[in-house]
């Protein structure tokens, strides 16, 4: 599933192309992709709108819109939102199409269709849970270390089942969490209430600089992941430990271990990670 560089780097690419571009036309060609409203509702309040702003909370991508509202969209584990001149043939599993005036479609494709669009003023989004309760922005400024320390401090899961609560903080998966903590020294499988001060400041730094150089290598393409421009990205290039299980540690050697913690396949070091 892309996770916050990827859609970070998602909206930055649609800040650039669709900024000040005004809906013409739209054609859902997958209803059940909407979580609110219904088709024929969503197609007559989008057309005629123009994209004021285009922002991202967590794992979500929010256009901004000159009439108040805005335009949702979650990427789900497949889901792929581009920028495509009109008369350009439609990929298989494509779901949504929204014309603008400049000639060009903002297409939302997803083969696996757990991602979802919605619409709607932010308190309907929310109050709907189209947009759910977030947490942390971990690249903001209220990701601050006392912040943080609250937040993972008050329960005894694992450092690797509490992060991946978005309600904690906002935006982090399985590629980037298994990073963090390696480069914090940290193993995923630690009880958050039995890491020592200093291995929270370390974790709390990691989280910021591991997600900063994914969003300069502009994410990772380990799975289905492409940008706006269905281009990939390189950070799987440079990836340390994900989905390296039972290969050697670049940094020691040692054999990676592979392991299940959150439901979710999890790679350490037992030997720098502790």
């Amino acid at each position: 599933m892309p996770e916050l560089p990827e859609v970070e780097t998602v909206a930055r690419d649609l800040r650039g192309a669709v900024l000040g571009r005004r809906f013409e036309a739209v054609d859902v060609l997958r209803p059940d992709v909407l979580r609110t409203p219904p088709a024929d509702i969503f197609r007559s309040l989008l057309v005629g709108q123009s994209v004021i702003s285009v922002d991202r909370r967590g794992k979500f991508i929010l256009l901004g819109l000159d009439g108040g509202d805005e335009l949702m969209v979650h990427l789900g584990m497949t889901g792929h939102l581009v920028v495509a001149d009109a008369a350009e043939p439609i990929v298989k599993h494509t779901h949504l199409r929204a014309r603008f005036d400049d000639g060009r479609e903002l297409r939302f494709d997803d083969a696996r269709r757990f991602g979802r669009v919605a619409y709607g003023s932010r308190a309907l989004l929310e109050s709907s849970r189209a947009l759910p309760p977030l947490g942390l922005e971990p690249l903001s400024d209220e990701f601050s270390l006392s912040e943080f320390a609250r937040v993972v401090r008050r329960t005894t899961r694992s450092v690797k089942a509490a992060l991946l609560d978005q309600a904690r903080v906002a935006g982090l998966g399985n590629i980037y969490i298994d990073e963090a903590c390696f480069v914090a020294g940290v193993r995923p499988t630690r009880r958050c209430h039995r890491l020592t001060r200093v291995q929270r400041e370390r974790l709390h730094a990691a989280i910021q600089t591991v997600l900063r150089a994914a969003i300069v290598n502009r994410g990772s393409s380990v799975d289905d992941y492409r940008d706006v421009w269905n281009a990939t990205g390189r950070h799987q290039e440079v990836l340390q430990v994900y989905g390296r299980g039972g290969q050697p540690c670049f940094t020691c050697g040692t054999i990676l271990r592979r392991t299940t913690e959150a439901g979710r396949t999890t790679v350490y070091c037992p030997h720098c990670q502790k």
